[in-house]
Formats: structure tokens, sequence, C-alpha cells
């Protein structure tokens, strides 16, 4: 008997239809965008120039005072720089950005 007579091949593609549609839910709810954001962190990353408003994977801000290759320095208090690497900068502010508790207007 052909395989296609009890349904079989037609069987097996509706069985593995339920983890198709998983995989590509996950793919447009998950991984896709996830990798949009990564490109975006990485242009915004080496677009960093002397003078930006930082703020580092630990939370702390500063300023850059000067980029390299791979790292940057950044004063995190006035003549205290620190060495940081390009990849632990988690954002990068606007230079003429006022924080949002400033009196300054």
């Amino acid at each position: 008997m052909p395989a296609t007579a009890d349904g079989g091949i037609v069987a097996a593609i509706v069985q593995f239809l339920p983890f198709i549609a998983i995989f590509v839910l996950f793919y447009f709810l998950l991984i896709r965008p996830q990798q949009k954001r990564a490109k975006e962190h990485a242009a915004t990353i080496g677009a960093v120039k002397r003078g930006d408003t930082v703020v580092l994977s630990s939370g702390m801000i500063g300023k850059v005072t000067r980029v390299e290759e791979a790292e940057v320095n950044v004063e995190i208090a006035p003549s205290v720089n620190v060495r940081v690497v390009k990849g632990m900068i988690a954002e990068v502010r606007n230079r003429t950005a006022i924080a949002a508790n400033d009196s300054k207007g």
C-alpha cells in the first residue's frame, strides 16, 4: 500500500503543523525584534562621540571624554575618568537633554 493511501504524509504534516506555527510565532514576537534592537544598539554605540552623555550597564551616568576603537573614557565625576568597553554602554543620551527632575528651564 502506498503511504498516501492511508493519509500518512498528510497526517505527518498535520502533526507537525503546530510546531511550525509556534516557531513562526516565536520568530516574529521574540527573535526578530531582538535582532532589530541589537542592530540599533550596535549602531548607537558605533556613533558615540566625545561629549555624549552615556548610561553604562551598571547604571552609572557619565560624559564621554575620549573614544577609541573598543573602549571609551567616561568621566563619572569631576576629574574621575574610567575606561569602559563600548559594549557596556547601555544607552547614549543627547548632549542637550535636561534631566526630568532638573530645575533648569
